[in-house]
């Protein structure tokens, strides 16, 4: 990988000099199109309010692409820029994470990709290209990411996308004929896979000792200090996945929650725009409100609480929620 590294400073550096400092503000804000906690935002209101069925792809492929970008940081172990040499600025100063591949080639590509597939426009399709390629190429000129971290972030998305668009719709149909109990507890059996994939895979980096140069020159930079080998996110993905799943299910045996994009007239924007603002206070209710009562830490225990946080806050989500927007006819006409 050494080659890769030197290679990709190289390029970093040239790239750095030649361009000057009028890119970097529309280079941060391409790069917060591929922030987690941008899609948080979107997936609810594309869900609530957009298309639901859009939404619960999103939804879906979200919280699977970022379990499978986590194991990929910790397999591949790879540095950030500016963690191995003090020429690189670092212009986005909040990464603790290893950078191969990188999160924001990746689940965007995952993301803006479902939303093509799913409008199955060429024009929607050259767009999210468009998009996807200037988040990671602001990855590299923001000296957060090799072009080989961009690179390798495309193609796992790409594999994803692809996985999804291809299975989506005959598991759909197959799961769809189980009971709820069934459903649920299929729900959950797939966040266990994705607990022991990922806690099992930590497990393996547990004893990782960081080099101090990364550290030193991270801190240099004055960014954070990396803390790579972290199984939170494990736990975050593996719970909303099951409160997603839970929800939806829950919600299709009492009648099933619709949006629909084009279906203004009869579901109005006032309404759209009601069902958001509700469900967006119910999340931070359980973001902020656990989030102060539960304990933190790097124990199992700790990460049982989070699990539980973020299952209730994905049933909230696909669940929860919609059950409200439907019991109170802030839904269609």
């Amino acid at each position: 990988m050494r080659i890769f590294i030197e290679a990709g400073l190289a390029f970093i550096l040239a790239l750095q000099g030649a361009v000057g400092d009028w890119l970097i503000a529309p280079m941060r804000f391409f790069s917060y199109l591929g922030v987690e906690e941008f899609f948080l935002l979107a997936l609810p209101l594309v869900y609530w309010s957009v298309d639901s069925a859009l939404g619960l792809r999103v939804g879906f492929i979200l919280v699977t692409s970022n379990l499978i970008n986590y194991v990929g940081k910790l397999i591949f172990v790879g540095p950030r820029p500016y963690w191995v040499s003090r020429d690189v600025r670092a212009l986005w100063l909040t990464e603790t994470t290893f950078g191969v591949p990188s999160g924001h080639a990746q689940i965007p590509m995952t993301v803006w990709g479902m939303f093509a597939a799913y409008a199955k426009r060429k024009w929607v399709w050259v767009l999210t290209l468009l998009i996807v390629f200037l988040i990671g190429f602001s990855r590299v000129y923001l000296g957060v990411h090799f072009p080989h971290d961009v690179l390798a972030g495309w193609l796992i998305g790409a594999l994803i996308l692809w996985a999804f668009v291809r299975f989506w719709e005959p598991l759909g149909a197959w799961i769809g004929k189980k009971t709820l109990g069934r459903q649920i507890f299929a729900a959950f059996l797939a966040s266990l896979l994705f607990i022991v994939f990922g806690y099992g895979t930590w497990a393996l980096r547990s004893g990782y000792q960081i080099p101090e140069e990364w550290v030193e020159n991270a801190l240099f930079a004055g960014a954070e200090h990396p803390e790579p080998v972290n199984a939170n996110s494990i736990f975050t993905s593996a719970g909303t996945f099951l409160g997603m799943a839970a929800g939806a299910a829950w919600m299709r045996s009492l009648g099933g929650f619709k949006v629909a994009a084009g279906s203004l007239l009869k579901d109005t924007l006032p309404k759209r725009i009601l069902r958001f603002l509700i469900g967006l206070a119910g999340i931070l209710v359980l973001y902020l409100g656990l989030g102060a009562v539960f304990p933190r830490g790097d124990a199992l225990p700790f990460y049982v609480l989070r699990y539980i946080r973020y299952v209730l806050i994905g049933w909230w989500v696909t669940g929860g929620a919609p059950w409200i927007f439907v019991r109170f006819r802030l839904v269609g006409g």
